[in-house]
C-alpha cells in the first residue's frame, strides 16, 4: 500500500483494512504463523508512516511505498511449515511506475502458453512466489514490443503483468459495461480493484464520476472475460477501452494487446486513459489524497 500527504498536510492511507485483511489470509495460505493482530499492525504502520513522513515526496503521482512482510524464520531446513515469522515494514519513496510517466499507454501480449496462477493455487494470495514465474514471459514479452503480459488460462483473461485487468463494453450510447475477471481463485483481490468495481457501480446514482456525464450508467460487472470476447467486441466496434489497476500504477491505460498474431488497437486519448479510467484514476487519486471524501477509504496517519 501507499502513503500520501494531502494538501493540508495530513498523511493518509488508502483503504488499509483491506490490505491487512489480505495479508492475513495470504499468511495463512502458505502456513505462516499468524496470531499477529492486524489491528494492531496497522496501528504501529500508522506511527511508522507519521515517524518516516518526511520521505513521502510532496509532488503530485509521489507516494510512500509500503510493503507490510511476513516470512518464515524456522532455525532449522525441512519441508515443513515454519513455526516461527518475522514481520516487518518496507518503505521507500515511489513515483510514477511506468518511466514514461502516469498517463502513458501500455501494451499487452496475450499469452496462453504458460500460466501465471491456476485453479487451486496461490494467485488469488499475495505471496512472493506468484512473482518469480512470471519473469521470463515478461521479458520474451519486451523483446517482442510490448509492455506486459496478458495472463490467459484456457483462452480467458485472468491478469495483465501483475495487475488487475479492466474492458469497457459499449452497450449503447447511455449504457456501457465494466467488466474485469471474477475472483475465482486465480485472481489476487486488489484494493484498487475493488474500488474501480465500486466507483463505476456508484456512478451515477451515488457520485458522478470526473469527466462523464450524467447520463451515462455505467454497470460493473465481475465475470469470466475469454480473449475471443475481447476480439469480437473490438470487430463489433464497442470495445471502447481497456486498462489496468494496481496500487503502483493505480489506473493505466492499454494501447494495444497482441493475440494471434495481431493487435488489436485501441483509441488513443490524449490523457493515456480512455474516459473511464481516466476518471477512475481521478477519484481514486483524489480520495487517497484527501481532497475527496468517500466513505472511509481515506485514513489519515495520527498518533492515538
Amino acid at each position: 500500500m501507499k502513503a500520501y500527504v494531502g494538501p493540508d498536510g495530513e498523511v493518509r492511507l488508502f483503504r488499509p483494512d483491506l490490505n491487512m485483511a489480505r495479508m492475513r489470509r495470504s499468511a495463512d495460505r502458505v502456513a505462516l504463523p499468524v496470531p499477529f493482530d492486524t489491528d494492531a499492525l496497522l496501528t504501529l504502520i500508522q506511527r511508522l508512516v507519521e515517524l518516516e513522513s518526511r520521505w513521502i515526496p510532496n509532488i503530485q503521482g509521489y507516494s510512500l511505498y509500503l510493503r507490510p512482510t511476513i516470512i518464515g524464520t524456522r532455525p532449522n531446513l525441512g519441508v515443513t511449515a515454519s513455526d516461527h515469522a518475522l514481520l516487518y515494514v518496507i518503505c521507500s519513496p515511489a513515483g510514477p511506475y511506468f518511466r514514461a510517466g502516469s498517463a502513458r499507454q501500455i501494451s499487452l501480449l496475450a499469452n496462453g502458453d504458460v500460466v501465471r496462477s491456476w485453479p487451486g493455487g496461490t494467485g488469488g494470495y499475495k505471496l512472493a512466489l506468484n512473482y518469480a514465474p512470471t519473469l521470463k514471459p515478461q521479458q520474451l514479452a519486451e523483446l517482442q514490443g510490448y509492455n506486459q503480459v496478458l495472463w490467459l488460462l484456457d483462452g480467458k483473461i485472468t491478469e495483465a503483468g501483475a495487475m488487475n485487468f479492466f474492458a469497457v463494453i459499449q452497450q449503447d450510447e447511455n449504457n456501457w459495461d465494466i467488466i474485469t475477471p471474477p475472483l475465482d481463485g486465480t485472481i489476487l483481490p486488489g484494493v484498487t480493484r475493488d474500488s474501480c468495481i465500486a466507483l463505476s457501480a456508484a456512478h451515477p446514482s451515488r457520485t458522478i464520476l470526473p469527466h462523464l456525464p450524467e447520463t451515462l450508467r455505467l454497470h460493473a460487472h465481475e465475470r469470466t472475460l475469454a480473449m475471443s470476447d475481447l476480439k469480437q467486441w473490438y470487430e463489433e466496434g464497442r470495445l471502447l477501452e481497456a486498462f489496468t489497476v494496481g496500487t503502483a500504477v493505480v489506473v493505466t491505460g492499454v494501447g494495444r494487446i497482441g493475440y494471434e498474431g495481431k493487435d488489436i488497437v485501441l483509441p488513443e486519448h490524449a490523457s493515456g486513459r480512455g474516459p473511464v479510467a481516466r476518471a477512475l484514476y481521478e477519484r481514486i487519486v483524489t480520495i487517497q489524497e484527501g481532497k475527496f471524501e468517500w466513505e472511509d477509504w481515506s485514513v489519515v496517519c495520527k498518533s492515538a
